[in-house]
């Protein structure tokens, strides 16, 4: 326990010292304000979108009435976080669920700043742990201990199970981040409908091997969610080009998929800065 306050100090001070120092205007400008909620219904006036005739309204007080919506102040911000095997992954700066576990610290404290509620979901091939959303430090500080202190049940992915749970248990827009390195398939429909309902941005992180197999002779491969080990030859350009072939099928899959269904996209490797990509977003994001 007293090993775990440890890493849980150690990611909240450098985290929140981004969020605070770096962070907090482009989270705000990015998303404050994007949703709109219902407010009330009253008789039509000159200039009124005619789209928002309330018609049931109309047709019982025989004149025209609209609905009124205003900005939304409070936001929810969900964190959807692949916790498979193969999150236990890094060859150089650290594996890639502790840079996932900065990333969503970073984003936790930024939504705790802005007075927003955060919620998380851990999954694997199901859904292995769900924190309904909430504000404050201490929710910020729970997400972060979960993050580091969560063992998974299942070693395989499922992004699907993740998705329609975030369906079923969240009723109104949410701002959502999915975190994983998406090598996973038949995910693009439940994404498309959820990518209707919510803002979703994946930020998929990855580590520099996953990118190029080094030519170190004969080696063990082991798949982490399969268990499967096999040995190959990475001296052989072919199996270096089919490695990196398969990279690049995993990495062109995520990008179209999210862009075809009108969500974000964030590519982050292990060994590089996350803040970087991660303010280049929210810019472009309040860009546009």
């Amino acid at each position: 326990m007293k090993e775990l306050l440890k890493k849980v100090r150690q990611i909240e001070i450098k985290t929140k010292r981004l969020t605070n120092n770096l962070f907090m205007g482009e989270y705000q400008s990015s998303f404050k304000g994007r949703g709109m909620v219902f407010s009330e219904v009253r008789p039509y006036q000159y200039g009124d979108d005619v789209r928002n005739i309330d018609w049931n309204k109309t047709a019982h007080f025989s004149e025209p009435y609209v609905k009124v919506f205003e900005e939304e102040r409070e936001l929810t911000l969900m964190l959807l976080v692949d916790v498979s095997a193969s999150q236990n992954f890094g060859t150089r700066k650290q594996l890639k669920k502790q840079t996932v576990a900065e990333i969503c610290a970073t984003l936790a404290f930024s939504a705790m700043a802005n007075n927003d509620k955060v919620g998380l979901l851990l999954y694997s091939d199901q859904v292995e742990l769900y924190l309904p959303p909430s504000k404050g430090k201490f929710q910020a500080l729970r997400i972060i201990r979960e993050l580091v202190e969560y063992e998974p049940k299942n070693a395989k992915t499922d992004l699907n199970a993740a998705l329609d749970f975030l369906l079923s248990t969240q009723k109104r827009k949410s701002i959502c981040f999915i975190l994983s390195d998406f090598t996973d398939i038949n995910y693009e429909k439940s994404l498309r409908i959820a990518a209707r309902k919510h803002e979703l941005t994946g930020i998929r992180v990855y580590d520099e091997k996953e990118e190029f197999l080094p030519n170190i002779g004969l080696a063990n491969i082991i798949d982490n969610e399969t268990g499967e080990m096999r040995m190959i030859n990475t001296s052989s350009a072919s199996v270096r080009r089919n490695y990196e072939q398969f990279y690049r099928r995993v990495r062109d899959q995520f990008l179209n998929i999210f862009s075809k269904s009108g969500a974000g996209t964030i590519e982050i490797r292990t060994d590089q800065d996350y803040i970087k990509a991660l303010l280049a977003y929210f810019k472009s994001n309040h860009a546009a």
